[in-house]
């Protein structure tokens, strides 16, 4: 069942109960990386391997996510800032427990290359606070696969 979350602002990255950053360095350059995130957006099946499919809403200015195993997202793009951030906010899942969800992803040049810093912001029932917790490690994982395959495809 879908469940309405609450309509957070990008404020959310820095206030919200459960936040987990995490850092990669690519060897793209930040436009590049910026346009695999904002513009390609039905490529991140191509190099998030947790993502099933990803469709742009309403002219780019919302997500229709699909994760590997059933969880849905239904997104609002909160920010799409060329090509220093693009940050999103979770309107819709079907995840139980989440309340809200913002994620960002910063991109700052590193000599050639990015650094990109992936905030995964959220908010929820107690219970889902800690399965969130306990599932960073995953989560850190899932981004440092996902980055390192963006860097390849990027480099092909």
């Amino acid at each position: 069942m879908a469940r309405r979350l609450r309509s957070e602002g990008l404020e959310f990255v820095d206030t919200a109960p459960v936040r987990m950053v995490f850092t990669r360095e690519l060897s793209a350059p930040p436009e590049r990386v910026f346009h695999a995130l904002a513009d390609d957006v039905a490529g991140w099946a191509e190099w998030f391997a947790a993502v099933a499919a990803v469709q742009p809403l309403d002219g780019g200015a919302g997500r229709d996510v699909r994760l590997r195993g059933g969880t849905r997202f239904r997104e609002t793009v909160l920010v799409a800032k060329a090509p220093e951030v693009y940050a999103y906010r979770v309107d819709v899942t079907n995840v139980p427990g989440v309340r809200a969800l913002v994620e960002e992803w910063r991109l700052t040049p590193a000599g050639a290359g990015t650094q990109v810093r992936w905030t995964f912001a959220t908010d929820g029932t107690r219970v889902f606070r800690g399965v969130a917790r306990l599932a960073g490690p995953g989560l850190g994982r899932s981004f440092r696969g996902a980055v390192t395959a963006l860097d390849r495809r990027l480099a092909a």
